[in-house]
């Protein structure tokens, strides 16, 4: 079988702080087939575009800024193409995607959608292109290991793919009777005909998170989907405040429950109920008896509640050993759960201030569908 050729297309919109820490590691991939890549300068305000040619250029790959009619044909090359203005009824990342896609050569038969913070390590392009073309996906999408480096960052990013992973559960998602789809946007390898096949980019336009509305979309279409954790994708972007993560939730998160304050309200109480209840209940049970009561009701509810919290703890330690963080946090869930409970409830305030899906200065639309 001939090799596979692959376009990878990074939207990057105000990336050029943090492209010589990724974009290299991709441009060094070591891949037997045809390896070619599309970066779209997402109307960007700083030097995206000539960063990105240099760490191009300097990495031996036959660099294009901004071509007018064509992008890459040969192996090895970078084309940069600047997005139009957003139209109406599109979200700004999807527009900068759909460019891409409009640059992939007729040839591609994958495209790697990444983002520009992301960075790979040796060899995992040949492992996804190897494992999407043997089981004939049409879509293989990695979480990217998002970074956790400072105390804000590790309190809550392990929790963040813990969450997600509640919302789609990641076994679900590759078999072919469950509804379940999603992806993550950081690492995204599609079957060039299975997009088309589903109408392309056009049909998930408006999508806030776009991503997750991709997997629906290849998955609706009658797509096989695979979605996993691994070490070798890693987020280089830094949370450094609590504000920082806040945001990422808060902007999205009434999107994901589907502009829905029934829903928002039910997801906040349910956070509170399975996470906070159960410690509450250990501690009122402890009060209880080091008070001196004998009720057999304060021992049973110290019991319980002890049990709930042991349990919760338990299922999160396989996401603190991925992250190599210490087992005795796992305690801490219910704090955790606490701050996403609320910010959750933040992104609902948002979204009836007008500030819902602000994003780099970009202020996107409640969508109208496909998403």
């Amino acid at each position: 079988m001939a090799p596979l050729v692959i376009t990878a297309v990074i939207p990057a919109r105000n990336e050029a702080d943090i492209l010589p820490s990724c974009l290299p590691s991709l441009l060094t991939q070591e891949y037997d087939g045809l390896f070619r890549l599309v970066l779209v300068d997402d109307d960007s305000t700083d030097d995206t575009a000539k960063t990105a040619a240099a760490i191009g250029a300097e990495a031996g790959w036959q660099t294009t800024l901004h071509p007018a009619e064509r992008g890459p044909t040969a192996d090895r090359e970078l084309v940069i193409v600047r997005a139009l203005p957003t139209p109406a009824g599109w979200a700004g990342k999807v527009w900068a995607m759909s460019a891409g896609v409009e640059a992939v050569g007729d040839d591609t038969h994958y495209i790697l959608f990444t983002d520009a913070d992301i960075a790979y390590q040796p060899g995992t392009l040949a492992e996804l292109a190897s494992g999407t073309a043997g089981e004939e996906y049409a879509i293989v999408s990695q979480m990217a290991l998002l970074r956790a480096s400072n105390r804000w960052e590790k309190l809550l990013i392990p929790a963040f793919v813990y969450f997600f992973d509640q919302l789609y559960p990641f076994s679900r998602i590759s078999q072919r009777r469950s509804r379940t789809a999603a992806a993550a946007g950081g690492c995204m390898l599609v079957r060039a005909e299975s997009l088309d096949a589903a109408g392309g980019l056009d049909a998930i336009r408006s999508a806030r998170i776009d991503d997750v509305a991709l997997g629906k979309l290849l998955k609706r279409a009658g797509g096989r989907c695979w979605l996993g954790l691994t070490t070798n994708v890693l987020s280089m972007r830094p949370y450094d405040k609590l504000a920082d993560i806040w945001d990422i939730v808060a902007r999205s998160a009434y999107t994901q429950l589907r502009y829905s304050l029934a829903t928002t309200v039910g997801v906040v109480l349910g956070l509170a109920w399975l996470y906070l209840l159960p410690p509450a209940a250990a501690i009122a049970g402890v009060a209880w008896l080091a008070a001196g009561s004998s009720s057999g009701t304060a021992a049973w509810l110290a019991a319980v509640g002890l049990v709930g919290w042991l349990v919760m703890s338990v299922t999160y330690l396989p996401m603190l050993r991925l992250y190599r963080l210490s087992p005795a946090r796992a305690p801490s869930l219910p704090l955790i759960a606490a701050l996403y409970a609320a910010m959750t409830a933040d992104s609902a305030r948002r979204h009836y201030r007008g500030r819902g899906g602000e994003w780099k200065g970009r202020l996107i639309p409640p969508r109208q569908g496909g998403e």
